[in-house]
């Protein structure tokens, strides 16, 4: 009998989790570098809202394509930055 519990991870999903998580905190880094405090706290509002409203999807698609969202704002949160004259890693 196996020790798992039965809401065990898949390999699988256990490394899209980890590709999720890795994104949230570099778009979290990201928004440290937003000068105006304001807008950095709203940023960091709607990722947590993005985020948390899709906490319970399932579909690995519909992850991905999620993610391919984020990572396409984080990207021009970053350009942003850049044309602004933060320095962004």
């Amino acid at each position: 009998m196996s020790k798992l519990p039965k809401s065990a991870l898949s390999l699988k999903q256990f490394m899209l989790r980890q590709e999720v998580l890795k994104l949230y905190r570099e778009i979290w880094r990201t928004t440290r570098l937003v000068p105006d405090q304001h807008s950095r706290q709203e940023l960091r509002a709607w990722a947590r809202h993005d985020f948390q409203a899709n906490r319970n999807q399932s579909d690995e698609v519909a992850i991905k394509m999620l993610m391919q969202s984020a990572r396409r704002s984080l990207t021009e949160l970053q350009t942003s930055l850049q044309l602004s004259g933060t320095s962004v890693k």
